[in-house]
């Protein structure tokens, strides 16, 4: 890879209007409007951490995604405890998986085991990243 390479080359954005213009994208069902675990994955690679400008699924952030009806239920992380971007990065995690359809709860659950460290970064990312 280039020196000069974008990191969009490497992990592209998923933005509005996209692929999940219905439920049924990433195995959701169309009728009952209820969205997969890959699908609420997928619209949380829109959040980014401000400091890296990397979206916190490559970043190894999202420990684990539950879809239990039209509830998601989502354990993270962040990359230290006194991440003063943690309040912001989870209220745009909640803000996105709300824009799926049927989704009408979303909890975020904040988790610290197993602490989060660079080796949860996505690898291709974190080749990118010179780790």
């Amino acid at each position: 890879m280039s020196e000069h390479a974008d990191i969009q080359d490497v992990a592209p954005d998923v933005t509005a209007g996209g692929p999940l213009e219905t439920s049924a994208a990433l195995g959701g069902d169309p009728e009952t409007g209820v969205v997969s675990p890959d699908q609420a994955k997928l619209v949380l690679r829109r959040v980014k951490d401000p400091e890296l400008n990397l979206n916190i699924v490559d970043l190894g952030l999202i420990y684990d995604v539950q879809v239990e009806g039209s509830a998601v239920r989502v354990d993270m992380s962040l990359t230290s405890p006194g991440c003063p971007s943690g309040p912001e990065i989870m209220g745009e995690a909640e803000q996105q998986l709300r824009t799926l359809p049927g989704v009408t709860d979303v909890v975020m659950n904040l988790v610290w085991s197993p602490p989060w460290t660079p080796e949860r970064i996505e690898p291709r990312v974190r080749a990118y990243m010179g780790f």
